[in-house]
């Protein structure tokens, strides 16, 4: 078991087909939910988990860790309360990959990664990944959105014009 104590890393997985889609970030002080459902099953899965700063793990080899999940009820506590909070937001993913629209996920993606900001560093394909989408989607509904005014466009670079109308897009604004 990997516990990481700086940095981000970014878990996504590859269908067949090679579409990307991110299912979570493991920030300091977390770990992997789906390298915790492996130890626990005895199985594999077929994730990857992209560093997207430096970063520092302490690992847990597996004996340690089943000793662990037997006689540490705080371990056990922690990594069951991890697991569990973990599968909700992949549920939340989930239900938002299947029952969203793509216009209003893709409004609330820039809203989050400007961080308050006026501009978003990324590109279509960096967008398509992170909402399970192709990236002529992605161009499709950002072509719109500039169109309408809300942004502007450059390579590697989304400005905001009116985030105010990405706002009431998805309903965090009246």
């Amino acid at each position: 078991m990997l516990f990481l104590l700086d940095g981000t890393v970014r878990v996504q997985q590859i269908s067949d087909t090679g579409h990307e889609i991110v299912l979570y970030r493991i920030y300091a002080g977390q770990s992997c939910v789906l390298t915790t459902a492996c130890l626990l099953a005895y199985d594999d899965y077929s994730a990857a988990g992209i560093a997207e700063t430096a970063v520092k793990a302490a690992a847990v080899p597996r004996v340690v860790f089943d000793d662990l999940v037997a006689q540490s009820k705080p371990f056990r506590d922690f990594v069951f309360a991890a697991f569990s909070k973990r599968i909700t937001d992949l549920f939340r993913m989930v239900d938002e990959v299947a029952f969203q629209r793509i216009d209003v996920r893709l409004a609330q993606k820039l809203i989050d990664l400007s961080d308050g900001g006026a501009a978003v560093q990324t590109t279509h394909q960096k967008l398509s990944v992170e909402l399970g989408t192709a990236r002529e989607v992605i161009s499709r509904h950002l072509q719109e959105f500039q169109r309408r005014g809300w942004i502007e466009q450059a390579r590697g670079v989304v400005r905001f014009r009116d985030q105010g109308a990405l706002e009431r897009l998805v309903g965090l604004e009246t």
